[in-house]
C-alpha cells in the first residue's frame, strides 16, 4: 500500500511540473538597444537578403504600385521554392487601401517581383462598425493576417488573408469587426486560383461580398484542403485576432496575438504570442494552459517566432527589448529552456517613407510553420520587415554556431566559403561571389553592403587580405576588426577621396593613396594589450599606430561600403512623420570592391 502510495504522489508531482512548465531563458546574456546590434555575438554564417525595397518615385523598382508600408511577411517551402507573402498599404498602418503581395525564389537569394496575391477591396457604401461613428465612403479594406500559407494533405498550397476595415487611421482592423478571411490556391505552375471567402465576420456573407464562398468552387481537392485546414485547432489559433470574437472554430478566444507554435517530442505544443506570452496544449491546440510571459524572455509587443530545427534542437527568433531591434536568436536543446542570446540582424537603415505607426527595425519575424516545408539546404529560414518598409529574409545555419573554431585562410573565388561569412545584402547594394572573389557594391544612397567573418579570438594576431577598388572618386570600404560585442578597434578606409585612411581617435590618419582595379595586400599585425598595430601593403610597413579603442581580444572582421549608424537611437521619437529627400534615388554611379582573399591567424 505504502508503494502505491509513493507511486500516486510521483505521479502528481510529475503531473504538477507539466501543469506548470514554461519555456525560460535562463542565458546571462541581454540587449544594449544603445547599439542597433545590442552587442551580441551574431550567429556564424547568416545570410541576410532584402527581398522587395519599396520605391514611391520608381514603383517599378518595387512591387509596381510605390506603396510604402510593407510589413507582416509569412514564409513557406514548397515543391522547391520559397512562397513569401506580405500585406502593404500605400503610405502607412492601417491606412487604406491596402493589398497582399506573393515573392518566390528557387534558393531564397534570387526573388522574383512582387505580384499581387489579393487585390484591393472595396467596401460597400455606407458600412459602419458597431463602436465607431465613421461610416465608409468610397473606402477600401487593409489587410490584416496573423497566417499566410496552409499545406494541406493532398498537397495544396493555399495562401490566406485578410479584409480589415479601418474608417480612420486609429481605427482597428484586427478587432473582429472586419469583412472576413480569403483564400486562394497557389497552383504548380506559378498561377493561382480564383479568390474565394473561406470565413466570414458577423454580417457578411455571399450575398454582400465580392468574392464566392470557397464551397462553390468545383475543385474538390481545394475544398477539401480548405475543410482540412478549418478542422485544425492550431491552424485555426492563428485566426483569433481578426476573426469574431465568439469564433466556434478559435480554441482559446482570449486576445493574445500573433500566435505560432511548435512541437516537444512527448507530444505536447509549445505556444508563442506577442510580449513572450507561451502556454502549452496537451492535445494539438484543442485546450491550452495558463498563458503567461516566459521567465526570463525580454520581448516587447514585436512578434516572436519558434520552432524545432532540423538539428533536433529549437530555436526562437525575436526583437529581445522594448524596441524592435536587433534580431536575436535564442537556442534550447530540448525546447524548454533557453540558454543562449546571439544576433541575426543588427543593421537598421534610415526609414525613406513616414508614416502611420511605422517603427524601426527588423521586426514581425515568421519562419516556415512545421507543416510548411523544409528547405533543400536544412537552415532555418526567417522574413520579417525593415522599418515596415522593405522585406527581408536570412538564412540561419542550423546547427546555430556564434564561434569559429578554424583558423581563417579563406579563397574568396571559392563560393563555398561563404557558408562561414556573415553578409547583409540589400538589393541595392548587395553581396556576391565570382572569379574575383567576395564582391560588395554599392548604388544606394541610404543603405551599405556588409559581409562579416568570425574568428578565433585572440590578443595577438595576424590579419591579412587583399582588396581591389574598381574605383576611387566615389563609395567607400571601411574595414573594422571588432571584439564579441561588436566594438571596433581598427577601422580602415578607402576613401572616395582616393586615400587609403585609418581612424586615429576622432580624426583619420592618411597612409597612403590608391589606384582603381589595383590588387592591395594589406597585413595587419595587432596586439590588444599593447594597443599597437602595424599596417603593412604589398610588402611595406606603411603605418605604426594605436586603437581607437581599448578591446581586451578581437573576433570578427567587418568590410562594410558605409559609415557605423547610430540612428535611430533609444530617445528617438517612435514615429517618423517626414520622408527623406530623394528617397528613391540610386546613387549616380555604383561603387564596387573586390576582396580576394582573407588570412588570419594568431601570434
Amino acid at each position: 500500500m505504502m508503494y502505491v502510495r509513493i507511486f500516486l504522489l510521483l505521479l502528481l508531482f510529475h503531473s504538477a511540473v507539466h501543469a506548470q512548465e514554461s519555456i525560460r531563458y535562463t542565458g546571462s546574456t541581454l540587449v544594449n538597444v544603445d547599439y542597433h546590434h545590442g552587442q551580441l555575438r551574431p550567429v556564424m554564417g547568416v545570410h541576410s537578403i532584402q527581398v522587395m525595397r519599396a520605391n514611391r518615385e520608381y514603383p517599378a523598382m518595387a512591387d509596381g504600385f510605390g506603396w510604402t508600408y510593407n510589413h507582416a511577411p509569412m514564409l513557406a517551402y514548397w515543391k522547391n521554392r520559397f512562397y513569401l507573402e506580405y500585406l502593404s498599404d500605400e503610405r502607412g498602418e492601417s491606412v487604406p487601401p491596402g493589398q497582399t503581395f506573393l515573392l518566390t525564389s528557387a534558393d531564397g537569394y534570387s526573388w522574383s517581383k512582387p505580384a499581387v496575391l489579393f487585390p484591393v477591396y472595396k467596401i460597400p457604401d455606407g458600412t459602419r462598425k458597431e463602436g465607431h461613428t465613421g461610416v465608409a465612403n468610397n473606402l477600401f479594406a487593409v489587410m490584416h493576417q496573423r497566417m499566410g500559407f496552409f499545406v494541406s494533405k493532398n498537397n495544396r498550397l493555399l495562401a490566406l488573408a485578410y479584409y480589415g476595415i479601418c474608417l480612420d487611421a486609429k481605427d482597428d482592423p484586427n478587432d473582429g469587426k472586419g469583412i472576413g478571411r480569403v483564400v486562394r490556391e497557389i497552383l504548380a505552375d506559378g498561377s493561382y486560383g480564383p479568390v474565394y471567402f473561406i470565413r466570414y465576420n458577423k454580417g457578411w456573407n455571399k450575398s454582400n461580398t465580392a468574392h464566392p464562398f470557397y464551397t462553390s468552387s468545383k475543385d474538390a481537392g481545394f475544398v477539401a484542403a480548405c475543410n482540412e485546414l478549418m478542422a485544425t485547432p492550431l491552424m485555426m489559433q492563428q485566426w483569433n485576432e481578426e476573426a469574431d470574437r465568439d469564433d466556434p472554430l478559435i480554441p482559446l478566444q482570449k486576445q493574445y496575438k500573433a500566435f505560432c507554435y511548435y512541437h516537444l517530442p512527448d507530444g505536447r505544443t509549445v505556444g508563442l504570442w506577442k510580449h513572450a506570452l507561451t502556454g502549452m496544449s496537451p492535445d494539438e491546440g484543442k485546450t491550452w494552459s495558463t498563458v503567461a510571459r516566459a521567465p526570463g524572455f525580454v520581448n516587447s509587443n514585436a512578434k516572436i517566432w519558434g520552432q524545432r530545427t532540423t538539428d533536433g534542437r529549437y530555436a526562437t527568433v525575436y526583437n529581445p527589448s522594448e524596441y524592435r531591434w536587433p534580431l536575436g536568436l535564442s537556442v534550447s536543446n530540448n525546447g524548454i529552456e533557453y540558454t543562449n542570446l546571439l544576433l541575426v540582424n543588427g543593421e537598421i537603415p534610415p526609414m525613406r517613407y513616414g508614416g502611420n505607426y511605422k517603427s524601426y527595425g527588423p521586426q514581425y519575424v515568421r519562419g516556415i510553420e512545421e507543416r510548411n516545408g523544409l528547405p533543400a539546404d536544412s537552415n532555418l529560414w526567417v522574413t520579417y520587415s525593415m522599418n515596415k518598409e522593405d522585406i527581408w529574409v536570412s538564412c540561419i545555419p542550423v546547427p546555430v554556431s556564434d564561434k569559429a573554431i578554424q583558423p581563417v585562410d579563406d579563397n574568396l573565388a571559392d563560393k563555398a566559403v561563404l557558408k562561414n561569412w556573415n553578409i547583409y545584402s540589400p538589393l541595392w547594394a548587395p553581396v556576391t561571389t565570382g572569379s574575383q572573389g567576395l564582391i560588395l557594391e554599392d548604388k544606394d544612397p541610404f543603405d551599405y553592403a556588409k559581409a562579416e567573418r568570425l574568428f578565433p579570438a585572440g590578443a595577438d594576431l595576424q590579419v591579412a587580405f587583399a582588396v581591389v577598388a574598381a574605383q576611387r572618386d566615389h563609395g567607400c570600404l571601411q574595414v573594422e576588426l571588432q571584439d564579441g560585442k561588436g566594438t571596433p578597434a581598427i577601422r580602415l578606409v578607402l576613401d572616395a577621396d582616393s586615400i587609403f585612411k585609418a581612424k586615429a581617435g576622432a580624426r583619420d590618419k592618411n597612409f597612403m593613396s590608391y589606384l582603381p582595379d589595383t590588387v592591395y595586400n594589406v597585413r595587419l599585425t595587432v596586439n590588444t594589450t599593447t594597443r599597437f598595430y602595424t599596417i603593412n601593403v604589398n610588402g611595406k610597413d606603411v603605418l605604426t599606430s594605436l586603437l581607437f579603442a581599448p578591446v581586451d581580444k578581437l573576433e570578427r572582421i567587418v568590410f562594410r561600403t558605409g559609415a557605423p549608424r547610430h540612428f535611430p537611437h533609444a530617445d528617438t521619437p517612435a514615429d517618423q512623420d517626414y520622408d527623406l529627400p530623394e528617397a528613391g534615388e540610386q546613387e549616380r554611379q555604383t561603387a564596387k570592391f573586390f576582396i580576394r582573399s582573407l588570412k588570419i591567424t594568431n601570434q
